[in-house]
């Protein structure tokens, strides 16, 4: 674990900070029975970008939630805007949060972010959420930081 600890973790060792009152064990539990369950309920996706920040791989998880507000956006304006900020931070050659997709992905995004449409990210993101389910989520759910969590919630629920 990294020097810094993030607030996750501080709740964790201060038994005077519970987690969220509308954190149930259920939601945590849930959590380890998949990652779309995972990525699916509200606290989930927060306690992973924690982790993953922990980890030094931030990125992906930022990008598939910077994704998720893009398909949203109704606004072709907002929208030009919003891809080529995406396109700046995540998928430029050397971009310091560069994520890991194959030229082929990186080159059909260059083309489509000239008239973006709400899907144009879509493969990226797909990518991005494979390399999280099949590499990172596995770490997440054997790290000290989700078990003591898990560990934490479990003695709150039964006080």
């Amino acid at each position: 674990m990294s020097r810094r600890t993030c607030w996750i973790c501080k709740k964790c060792r201060d038994k005077s900070k519970r987690p969220p009152s509308n954190l149930t064990l259920e939601e945590v539990l849930q959590w380890a029975q998949s990652f779309e369950k995972l990525m699916a309920t509200k606290h989930g996706p927060v306690f992973y970008a924690a982790y993953l920040k922990m980890e030094h791989s931030e990125e992906n998880i930022k990008f598939w939630m910077a994704c998720e507000t893009y398909k949203k956006i109704a606004s072709r304006r907002s929208r030009i805007s919003m891809a080529k900020k995406l396109y700046k931070i995540y998928i430029q050659p050397q971009s310091s949060r560069e994520i890991n997709i194959d030229s082929s992905t990186r080159e059909t995004i260059v083309k489509n972010i000239q008239e973006p449409t709400q899907t144009c990210f879509e493969e990226a993101q797909k990518t991005v959420y494979m390399h999280m389910e099949r590499d990172s989520y596995p770490r997440f759910l054997k790290s000290e930081m989700y078990q003591k969590f898990l560990k934490t919630i479990q003695s709150n629920n039964n006080s």
